[in-house]
């Protein structure tokens, strides 16, 4: 099926359930706690691991805390509009959590912070319908970038998904944890790891 299909067809099913108006999200999109044990890490170069080297990718990374399998899908250079169309790969798993770090390209990019936490919101709500728990990473960015910061929280709210307020904690500005300006490297991706298995670990089954 050709994906401009599906995304008209994610859209549409949205705007229908009220995803994309200002009102509260409603109930079918909120977040359950996770049912099934497959879980999917989604996103961008963040969740792909560059920088990381062989097996130092935050997914990889929490897998072995876990001790159960983290699926990376991960692309590096993902926006969160090229995320809408990647929707079906990771529905595909029938995940009972999916990670997401998504966003800086955008910020990067320049797009408009309003278009990026729309598209999150499409993607968050889409992945709830399909019965995900949806951890989503945050980025805090000074300055300039303090409408996508701001972003992450009130989108997190909205859609009722666990938050990571920054994946970069007492990472960013660490030369020691850093492979470049952006990317971590695979000392950085586990403390990266532990941000996320922290947010998840009340939602596991002792």
């Amino acid at each position: 099926m050709d994906k401009r299909i599906i995304i008209a067809g994610i859209v549409l099913l949205l705007i229908a359930g009220g995803v994309l108006c200002r009102s509260q999200a409603p109930s079918f999109i909120r977040n359950a706690p996770p049912s099934k044990p497959t879980l999917v890490a989604f996103g961008d170069s963040l969740t792909f691991g560059t920088g990381g080297g062989q097996n130092g990718s935050y997914p990889s990374q929490l897998s072995v805390r876990l001790g159960r399998e983290v699926i990376n899908l991960g692309v590096p250079g993902d926006t969160t509009e090229s995320a809408i169309v990647r929707l079906d790969d990771v529905v595909m798993y029938d995940p009972g959590v999916v990670l997401i770090t998504l966003g800086g390209n955008d910020f990067k990019n320049g797009v408009e912070s309003q278009v990026t936490f729309q598209n999150l919101e499409i993607i968050i709500g889409f992945l709830q319908a399909e019965g995900a728990m949806v951890i989503l990473g945050g980025i805090d960015l000074p300055f300039w970038g303090q409408d996508f910061t701001r972003g992450y929280q009130k989108t997190a709210d909205k859609m009722g998904a666990v938050l990571v307020p920054n994946i970069y904690h007492g990472i960013m500005g660490e030369p020691a944890l850093m492979a470049d300006r952006i990317h971590p490297n695979g000392r950085g991706y586990s403390k990266m790891a532990d941000h996320f298995f922290k947010a998840l670990k009340p939602y596991l089954k002792q």
